[in-house]
């Protein structure tokens, strides 16, 4: 078989879609964001990464299945050009808006484009308890059962300790950034660990360097959480707008949740109420915890 994936944006969600490909009996190509072919290329025997940017490279094979996980016109556009015998997920009426095929409604319906529109497809997701890689393979006919992340080898970093603080999700969900990471650090070095803040890095395999130095990882619901999922990390993530149901664990993360999530359920505005309904307390508990369960498992560090 010959399968196309078509999954560009976020990085993190590029990572938790990496476990189809231990699935997939097919010779694979993967059209992304250029930013995330670090984090494909190599990963598998059967795989061909390709940039959006050199996507018609992609029409030199006819496709048994082509999954489209991305809701954008321009996307969309480009896979009705591909030769394929089936499509799941993203694709085009007949009047060029947005819809999604019956098989990939599990996703779709919580979605941007779904059906019954962004209040009704929010008011899904908050009610939702699978996690996408469950969603995924559902409508693709598979049972999802833990199949882990593919990951790249990390690269070389000289940045290690007990626990990594990674305190920016980004711009695009401002009430993720939890108020209270400085409180939090001075609190863990008061008890004796060694504490880092993620610095920026050039590289994406240099951050996942950074990460897999630590015990433990704490921070928001994005990129470094799948990062340190990837790369057998254990985490502490704060959930204060975003659906922690969809994050498979693992084993390996430990979910914090606010208290007003239906609140701020899926608002990308920035209210410090939010960002603040988590206590130090709380996240400073779960953290000794990882910590802990990782020494146990792995043994003491070397000072």
């Amino acid at each position: 078989m010959n399968v196309l994936i078509v999954k560009l944006n976020a990085t993190g969600d590029v990572v938790r879609t990496t476990p189809l490909l231990r699935r997939l009996d097919a010779r694979v190509t993967w059209v992304t964001a250029a930013k995330n072919l670090v984090l494909l290329e190599g990963i598998s025997d059967h795989l061909r990464c390709l940039a959006w940017e050199e996507r018609e490279v992609a029409s030199d094979t006819d496709y048994d299945l082509v999954i489209n996980l991305e809701d954008e016109v321009e996307i969309a556009a480009f896979v009705e050009t591909l030769r394929y015998r089936q499509l799941f997920g993203a694709c085009l009426t007949a009047d060029r808006q947005m819809t999604y095929t019956e098989d990939s409604r599990q996703w779709f319906d919580m979605s941007l484009i779904s059906r019954f529109g962004r209040k009704r497809a929010d008011e899904l997701k908050l009610v939702n308890r699978r996690s996408y890689q469950e969603l995924i393979f559902e409508g693709l006919r598979f049972r999802f059962n833990g199949e882990q992340y593919l990951m790249p080898k990390p690269g070389a970093s000289d940045l290690s300790g007990d626990v990594a603080i990674a305190p920016v999700a980004g711009p695009v969900w401002p009430m993720k950034n939890w108020a209270f990471y400085d409180e939090l650090q001075a609190q863990l070095v008061a008890a004796g660990l060694r504490v880092n803040v993620l610095p920026v890095r050039q590289s994406l395999l240099s951050h996942l360097g950074d990460i897999k130095n630590h015990r433990c990882l704490v921070g928001g619901d994005s990129l470094p959480m799948h990062l340190a999922l990837g790369v057998g990390a254990r985490c502490v993530t704060v959930f204060n707008c975003t659906s922690p149901w969809e994050i498979y664990e693992y084993g390996l993360l430990k979910k914090i949740i606010s208290p007003l999530l239906p609140e701020y359920f899926y608002k990308r505005d920035n209210d410090p109420r939010a960002t603040r309904a988590v206590s130090v307390d709380d996240v400073r508990s779960a953290v000794l915890e990882q910590v802990q369960a990782s020494v146990a498992s792995h043994g003491p560090p070397n000072r």
